[in-house]
């Protein structure tokens, strides 16, 4: 049988993680039995020197826990849901993006943002997930697809560690991210963990510059992505920087603010509060490369006209 392409590794990844827990790498190796692999094509690599069919299982993975077919139940291993036990049943021979497509928790699962929940929402909004055919699109239309597919699915998988961390762990993360940005010099410099109990809705304090002539504080809040932060919050956090004194603060979320909330921050007062959202922080994580890493440089040539244009 020849390499399976990631959507056939769809049905039979699902039907075994309904009977075991699957990691990505036990998974793979399993693929490679059922599809009987040979030698041969069990050593096939794609660029980066991950084996073809491992990338394939994952994004068949990805896939499916976009589907909310299958789940998280410890770290790096998953199981078949109640729906994925029952998508089997419907689909007794293959199982391929368009069905997918069709499962009311794809848009929802895609990622852990406001930008994403609120779509989920919309009746009348069209789900474009990257996952349509590119043989129309321009060759670097194509890349570029492909790269924000690849950012989407980072995004998902940074949004579950997350939430699967402490809300200490989420605390100081978000203090690297506003290091990263530039806020007042090095991590130890510029950013100091405030979290305890009685810390009046302060969970950090940093320098706006490396001199710290001006401080800012932080209020973070580890959210499912559907809880939304409400004004009721937001002037919490307000009452809380007057009793610190200070008048500029960053609120952080994993999930998103209401418009309650964003119409009271708009509105204006003497404390300045800027509100960053899931989507938000899960891009500036990836700009910034907190919690990520670059996997690989691709170099994209164009013809140098000035070579050939040269004056006399």
């Amino acid at each position: 049988m020849a390499m399976p392409t990631f959507e056939q590794c769809l049905r039979p990844v699902l039907e075994l993680s309904a009977k075991v827990d699957i990691t990505r790498q036990s998974a793979a190796v399993a693929m490679e039995n059922y599809f009987k692999l040979t030698a041969e094509e069990r050593e096939m690599k794609i660029s980066s020197g991950q084996s073809k069919l491992s990338s394939r299982v994952h994004w068949g993975m990805t896939y499916l826990t976009k589907s909310s077919l299958i789940e998280r139940v410890a770290p790096k291993t998953y199981r078949a849901t109640k729906s994925g036990k029952q998508f089997l049943l419907d689909h007794p021979e293959t199982i391929c993006v368009a069905d997918l497509r069709k499962i009311s928790d794809w848009v929802a699962k895609y990622s852990g943002s406001s930008r994403h929940y609120e779509k989920s929402q919309s009746k009348d909004t069209d789900i474009d997930d990257g996952t349509e055919r590119i043989c129309g699109l321009a060759p670097i239309e194509a890349i570029d697809r492909a790269i924000e597919e690849i950012n989407e699915d980072l995004k998902t998988r940074l949004m579950d560690e997350i939430l699967h961390q402490d809300p200490t762990f989420f605390e100081n993360l978000v203090l690297d991210v506003l290091v990263k940005m530039g806020y007042g010099g090095s991590r130890q410099e510029a950013a100091e963990h405030l979290g305890r109990s009685n810390d009046e809705g302060i969970d950090g304090c940093i320098k706006q510059d490396p001199l710290g002539l001006d401080k800012v504080v932080v209020q973070a809040k580890r959210y499912a992505p559907d809880r939304a932060i409400n004004r009721e919050a937001i002037q919490s956090f307000i009452g809380a920087m007057s009793g610190q004194g200070i008048n500029k603060g960053i609120f952080i979320t994993t999930s998103y603010f209401n418009a309650n909330a964003r119409e009271f921050v708009q509105r204006g007062s003497t404390q300045k509060v800027i509100l960053i959202d899931g989507d938000t922080l899960l891009g500036l994580m990836l700009k910034h490369q907190v919690g990520t890493r670059v996997e690989r440089t691709i170099n994209i040539m164009a013809l140098d006209q000035n070579y050939f244009n040269e004056d006399e």
